[in-house]
């Protein structure tokens, strides 16, 4: 059973971090495509309503964790049975989430106008006509989607990451000829919309044929008490919904609104890549949760507790080395990539670097929680972060600009560090001291403004006239320095003995 865990982990992991880094890669082309083919206020507006059409997803209320939370044991189990309960369930429901952000995306549209200035924007496009685009895209990709829980549940999400490899490839080649030949955003957003739908196919078909059984139609009902643990996983995650996408859905709504719609489009650049690589951490993290579900239901608190360490060694390493990445490469890329004018402020990425950090850092402690199914206890949680974020980054934008958004997104997380993390997962599912919690967790961050510090200024002392000489000596700086650092300072630890005794292993093996 372990070496099995061990096996999924590692091609959930290996295909996530491959699934990403094609994105990345053709992501960053594409951008640059857009960018020169249609303009920054084009992709100001991409942002923007990709950040609007966002908070449609607060609708599907968190089922998919719920259900998928549920599932580990019957699989675990080998009960069919119940498998297809559950799956049928789910099924019915996303039928009705479905029609309701259908429903809900259309009552949005007389209130665009609220939303984007529509007299300000300087190009011949009909606004209203790309939101339903953006809104087409969002409910295909709901569509069939139910079926991707299997996969997960099983460990199998190495699957959905091969056939989203594909997608990627195919969507991006295809959107791209076409703009390159007509100049037609329309047509753009037409073929993300029918290949969103394409890949959900692909993705059930492959479910049906390996999990056959799931096309019988002798289906009993879900008994009534997995159907209550449901509801109440659902109407507590309802909350961490909302809350995830006040967080994450509103910060270009804010500079829309108080800094112009070209600026959306200076940060959508940024965003493009940190988010990236924010999406492969999650990926690393999260292709170890169906294996952390098992682990929970199968091992004693100690075991968990000691794998918890591990991967929580793993992900700070990982989220150190690739904050101060982003903030010694960006500005030279950024330069190389589309131009000196589209670089922000030194100050700005220093924000966002500090900001994707604390996210990328807390993916651990995620994956640990959606695993045990802890949504119910700190529901309320989410809504005081959301609500703080707002007061905070309208606050901070008035007084320090675009680098106040991200501060009040700064200050809100606190709320998850210093509350839920220590409460629910360290100390509830671990039985571990909070004190125990905030030491290690102030001892990682120092050891990461200590490391980027020193990196950054050496960066800077080493300077060069030429924009490409200074971008090659900036990532040789970033993938050595912190990672020497790190290994020097970790040499002795336990779970950094762990790791170099596991990768001798497989040598081995070899």
């Amino acid at each position: 059973m372990k070496s099995e865990r061990k096996k999924s982990s590692f091609k959930n992991m290996i295909t996530a971090v491959s699934s990403n880094v094609l994105t990345i890669i053709v992501g960053l082309v594409a951008q640059a495509v857009f960018i020169k083919i249609l303009g920054s206020e084009y992709l100001g507006l991409n942002g923007l309503f990709s950040n609007v059409i966002s908070m449609l997803g607060i609708v599907e209320l968190g089922m998919g964790s719920a259900i998928i939370y549920n599932m580990y044991k019957p699989i675990a189990e080998n009960d069919h049975e119940k498998i297809k309960s559950l799956m049928q369930f789910y099924k019915k429901s996303y039928r009705i989430i479905t029609l309701i952000i259908s429903i809900i995306g259309i009552m949005i549209i007389p209130f665009i106008k609220y939303i984007v200035d529509i007299e300000s924007v300087t190009v011949g496009i009909n606004v209203y006509l790309v939101y339903i685009l953006f809104l087409l895209e969002t409910i295909c990709s709901y569509i069939l989607s139910y079926k991707r829980s299997m996969l997960y549940a099983d460990q199998k999400e190495y699957i959905t990451n091969i056939i989203h490899m594909g997608y990627t490839i195919l969507v991006n080649t295809m959107q791209l000829t076409f703009l390159y030949f007509t100049h037609d955003y329309y047509l753009y957003l037409i073929i993300k919309v029918m290949m969103r739908l394409v890949e959900n196919i692909v993705i059930s078909s492959y479910v049906n044929r390996r999990y056959s059984y799931l096309l019988d139609n002798n289906v009993t009902k879900l008994d009534s008490k997995t159907e209550k643990d449901i509801f109440q996983k659902i109407r507590a995650l309802f909350f961490h919904k909302i809350g995830t996408f006040i967080v994450s859905g509103t910060d270009n709504i804010i500079i829309s609104k108080y800094l112009g719609l070209v600026t959306v489009g200076l940060y959508s650049n940024y965003y493009m890549i940190i988010n990236a690589v924010q999406t492969v951490i999650n990926h690393i993290i999260q292709a170890t949760r169906a294996s952390v579900g098992n682990l929970l239901v199968t091992e004693s608190k100690t075991k968990q507790f000691d794998i918890f360490n591990k991967i929580r060694f793993v992900n700070f390493w990982i989220s150190c080395f690739s904050s101060i990445c982003i903030f010694v490469i960006m500005d030279s890329f950024i330069t190389i990539w589309i131009g000196y004018k589209f670089v922000l402020p030194t100050k700005v990425l220093l924000v966002l670097v500090i900001n994707f950090f604390i996210v990328s850092s807390r993916s651990t402690y995620g994956a640990f929680k959606e695993a045990a199914g802890i949504f119910y206890e700190d529901r309320f949680v989410p809504i005081i972060e959301s609500l703080l974020n707002i007061v905070l980054s309208i606050i901070f934008v008035k007084k320090f600009g675009l680098m106040g958004v991200f501060m009040g997104t700064i200050g809100s997380g606190l709320v998850l560090w210093c509350y839920s993390y220590p409460k629910y997962v360290y100390n509830k599912l671990f039985g571990r001291k909070i004190s125990d919690y905030m030491k290690e967790t102030i001892y990682y961050f120092i050891i990461f403004i200590l490391i980027a510090g020193f990196t950054y200024s050496l960066a800077i002392l080493i300077s060069f006239d030429n924009v490409y000489l200074q971008f090659i000596s900036n990532v040789l700086i970033a993938l050595i320095v912190p990672n020497v650092i790190m290994l020097l300072l970790f040499s002795k630890d336990e779970n950094f003995k762990y790791f170099i005794n596991m990768l001798k292993g497989l040598k081995k093996r070899r």
